[in-house]
């Protein structure tokens, strides 16, 4: 099967990780593009995956746009999707991996009679997409899109909600390889060393720092904790994102946790920073898709917390395998937090369930393979029209 990928983004994120996962049966059979460069085409080379940057010309529709922002950018896609559709005939299927990829991918694939399919990794919801855009990622996918994948129930439900078409759908988890949550408890001991916090009880937030994935609300909660409970929060800001972090650092100062809170910034040795934690918490205030960190958790048998909303409660078995709070319920948070220090069985038992279950439910050589029989019934489906 020779499929064409596109992605908007140069930056690594959760959607860009699961494509590298998804592309690496197909390496000697697809080409990944890009609409900007970096570290996303730096892993995609590392992974042995055919990469072209297609466009070196930024395409300025961001996910708040309005209509008139949304037409202007059109005189930038043109090039890209006359130059996409001719890439496109070498190929038997185009795979967009995003909302811009969406849109160039609906063009090429009217031109290049080539089948699309559509991965959506984010809640088409007000929280983080205009009217517009919504409307035009809805519209495309409905027209264009031989099939929509989903990474949630929740993903799919908003896309429906939306107006999109329900028959398209397919819900298909995010995929890991379990053997690389693996690692020697002496690194886990060695970090905690490192970072003078040994004795503590340590809780972990992975993530860019932003407001919506609220590590404000951490710090509220560690404020309402013993003194011995500390916080890692790994991570730096993106996307001009910078007043939040100084707001981090002065909220830190105001509640007293200078000496309770480090700051790691970005980090690639997150499987011993993980296994160096008594907890993970995840505190989105807005619902995620699908909350990758929830389920690296897992795999690394950590106990994990996280906001029951989004496609997170579709993760986690409440008080099995983790515990849920309510969205920037900083109060409850500080009592699940207290709760697992002071019931370290229990929050081991769990975390060792969640293990289990995670490394079988996401496990990647399953979703591959489900991802692959539904690609091939769409290639097979456009051979018979």
């Amino acid at each position: 099967m020779k499929i064409l990928f596109l992605d908007q983004s140069g930056k690594l994120g959760g959607a860009e990780l699961c494509l590298t996962d998804l592309a690496k049966p197909y390496r000697n059979h697809c080409l990944v593009g890009l609409f900007a460069d970096g570290t996303f085409r730096e892993l995609l080379e590392q992974q042995q995956i055919p990469v072209q940057v297609l466009t070196t010309e930024p395409i300025l529709v961001k996910k708040d746009s309005g209509i008139l922002q949304s037409l202007g950018s059109m005189s930038s896609l043109v090039p890209l999707i006359i130059k996409v559709t001719q890439i496109a005939r070498d190929y038997e299927l185009i795979y967009a991996n995003t909302q811009k990829a969406l849109v160039v991918g609906a063009f090429v694939s009217l031109f290049s009679h080539r089948p699309l399919v559509y991965h959506l990794h984010d809640i088409l919801s007000s929280d983080h997409f205009s009217v517009t855009n919504r409307r035009i990622a809805v519209t495309l996918a409905n027209r264009f899109a031989s099939l929509v994948l989903t990474n949630s129930q929740a993903t799919q439900a908003a896309f429906i909600a939306g107006g999109g078409r329900s028959e398209l759908t397919q819900v298909v988890y995010n995929g890991f390889e379990p053997k690389q949550y693996k690692n020697r408890a002496t690194d886990a001991h060695q970090i905690r060393q490192q970072l003078g916090l040994d004795g503590q009880f340590i809780v972990g937030h992975f993530s860019r720092l932003s407001p919506w994935k609220g590590q404000h609300i951490l710090l509220e909660a560690l404020a309402q904790c013993p003194p011995e409970v500390s916080a890692i929060l790994v991570g730096d800001a993106l996307f001009g994102e910078q007043k939040y972090v100084q707001h981090l650092h002065q909220q830190v100062t105001e509640l007293k946790l200078k000496e309770r809170v480090q700051f790691l910034g970005f980090r690639s040795d997150i499987v011993p920073l993980m296994k160096a934690c008594d907890l993970i918490a995840h505190t989105s205030t807005a619902p995620e898709p699908f909350g990758r960190v929830v389920v690296e958790a897992m795999l690394c048998e950590r106990p994990i917390v996280a906001v029951a909303a989004g496609g997170v409660i579709e993760l986690i078995e409440a008080e099995k395998t983790g515990w849920l709070f309510s969205p920037s319920d900083s109060q409850q948070l500080a009592q699940i937090i207290t709760t697992c220090r002071n019931q370290p069985e229990r929050a081991a038992i769990m975390a060792q369930q969640a293990q289990i279950q995670a490394s079988q439910r996401f496990n990647l050589n399953t979703v591959n393979q489900q991802i692959a029989q539904l690609l091939d019934r769409v290639i097979f489906t456009q051979s018979l029209n």
